[in-house]
């Protein structure tokens, strides 16, 4: 039986090796060698290893028969790991059995391993000293792993197993003592060495939420700590028995080959954080710059033609946020996993999302930027926009804020604003206050004018200069519609300023007996009374009768 596998393995070396060969010799032509036609590359061999326990002793690249690599391998390792097991065979009886074609690696009557002239040629060395090498390795393999598994070496690898759970033991115990200490520590500082953090006068940290938050770090450094020990400790015990040995090696490579892969990240991307780095300073010194420029501008240090003081920050604002975009999008390429799929993909979607969500905002910012330029009013500012009257208190990209008269707040969005008409009634440095009153024909329309006059005079915060005039607006059925028009350099006051010249035109009214006919009054004097009050009447006052005359033809 072995001579006949002898002589098949000799045919397949024969058939297989380069001194033989079925190929027609090759004729001499004139074509240049340039011409010839290409050499096929040679692939790279697959070098399959060859276990002992968890241990790789050697590697096999080449087949037999139809036999793959990865197959030869799996028979070798199953045949030495039944050697290894049998105590009663000496590993020193391990020897090369040459043979034609082939050699054997045998030990008494099993063969362990055959080396052809396919795994000498692979390897770049002769047969015979092949067969040799492999077989010194599996003799040394075969003796340590027995010696491994002795009696004496598993009791040694048992006592360093139980001094490795005593530190373990003690460890945890001491970790369980000095918690409590250094919580109640930290609780002890608080008010000495844990006070309130403060800025300025804001409260950004109290010392309860400090001592809540260290207290918190505490417990979290201990958890940390308890599983980190747990975790390298049960690894090393299981690296003493060699039975065990791999299934350590596997649970020490759960941590260390994420931390070389981050380690590896970290380095290599190192000049990237320096570009990165270049890119900030650079932004920031530009950033600085530009608020330099711009709040020289705004106190007027600066004079651009055409360009108002109070665009200067507006302007100052966009400009940063062109010069920090202009920054990111130079450094994207540089920003960890910028060239992945998933972080182009989430890119996307969040670009997406922006710019379905954010339509309206984006509206209320051009409209923000547009009314910045548009200089329709200030802060400070009377204005009445829409239905809304009051004083402008803020001013943002998004929207503005107004303070009516009755001290309510209301936020309008900008581009509500910029589609809305806008009064602005602190534009001017003297606004012009005007009221309508309605008085009979039967009384002079000088006199009328000279009280209306007098009233506005008697206002405060009424300017005499300009002068109060008044016009005639209309001339109605049953009274004169006379327009008082007085001068004020208070509109953020218009209604205490309109409210006091409506009581001077009722008082000067009243003082000279001329009633007001607002909005319409007629009367018979058939003894009603006057519609002056009876304080400004002379004492003894009779309301007129009806006088009947005879009429004769």
């Amino acid at each position: 039986m072995l001579l006949y596998r002898f002589l098949i393995l000799s045919i397949v070396v024969l058939l297989t090796s380069s001194g033989i060969s079925n190929a027609a010799p090759k004729k001499k032509t004139d074509v240049p060698p340039a011409a010839e036609a290409p050499v096929a590359t040679l692939q790279p061999l697959v070098k399959e290893p060859v276990l002992l326990g968890e241990k790789t002793i050697l590697t096999i690249s080449t087949g037999v028969f139809s036999f793959t690599p990865r197959e030869r391998a799996r028979a070798i390792s199953e045949r030495l790991d039944r050697v290894s097991h049998d105590r009663l065979l000496p590993v020193d009886k391990v020897v090369v059995v040459e043979a034609e074609t082939t050699s054997d690696i045998v030990l008494h009557d099993r063969v362990l391993m055959t080396v052809t002239e396919a795994d000498a040629k692979a390897a770049d060395k002769s047969r015979q000293a092949l067969a040799q090498e492999h077989a010194d390795t599996i003799r040394s393999a075969l003796t340590t792993f027995r010696s491994e598994r002795s009696v004496k070496n598993l009791l040694i690898d048992l006592a360093q197993a139980l001094g490795v759970t005593l530190v373990l033991v003690l460890l945890l115990l001491g970790i369980r003592r000095a918690f409590p200490w250094l919580q109640s520590r930290i609780t002890a500082w608080k008010g000495t060495y844990i006070r309130t953090l403060r800025f300025q006068s804001i409260e950004l940290l109290h010392e309860d939420q400090m001592v809540a938050l260290l207290l918190s770090a505490a417990r979290f450094v201990r958890l940390v700590l308890v599983l980190g020990l747990l975790y390298l400790s049960i690894p090393l015990v299981l690296s003493f028995f060699p039975m065990t040995e791999g299934v350590a090696a596997r649970l020490l490579g759960y941590i260390e080959a994420p931390v070389v892969k981050i380690w590896h990240g970290v380095t290599t991307y190192l000049p990237n954080v320096f570009f990165i780095l270049v890119i900030t300073i650079c932004t920031w010194y530009v950033i600085r710059f530009s608020r330099f420029l711009f709040h020289e501008v705004e106190k007027q240090n600066i004079s651009l033609p055409g360009f108002y003081p109070d665009w200067a920050m507006p302007s100052f604002k966009i400009t940063r946020f062109l010069i920090i975009a202009f920054a990111v999008v130079v450094a994207f390429p540089y920003l960890p996993g910028s060239d992945s799929p998933a972080f182009k993909g989430v890119s996307v979607f969040l670009g997406v999302l922006f710019s379905l969500g954010s339509s309206s905002a984006i509206a209320n910012v051009v409209a923000g930027v547009i009314l910045t330029y548009m200089r329709a009013f200030s802060v400070g500012d009377r204005v009445k926009i829409a239905d809304t009257m009051g004083d402008v208190i803020e001013k943002t990209l998004l929207v503005t804020r107004v303070r009516t008269s009755k001290n309510a707040d209301i936020t309008i969005p900008n581009s509500m604003v910029l589609g809305s008409h806008i009064i602005n009634y602190s534009s001017s440095a003297q606004l012009i206050l005007h009221t309508t009153v309605t008085i009979g024909y039967d009384v002079p329309w000088r006199q009328v004018h000279e009280l209306l006059i007098a009233a506005a005079r008697a206002t405060d915060r009424i300017v005499v200069d300009p002068k109060p005039f008044v016009l005639q607006t209309a001339l109605n059925d049953f009274s004169v519609s006379y327009e008082l028009n007085a001068y004020t350099d208070a509109p953020s006051s218009m209604a205490s300023v309109y409210s006091a010249l409506h009581q001077n035109i009722q008082d000067r009214f009243n003082e000279a007996g001329v009633e007001i006919m607002s909005p319409h009054y007629s009367t018979l004097r058939d003894g009603n009374m006057t519609t002056i009050p009876v304080d400004y009447l002379p004492s003894g006052y009779q309301p007129p009768a009806i006088r009947v005359t005879n009429v004769t033809s």
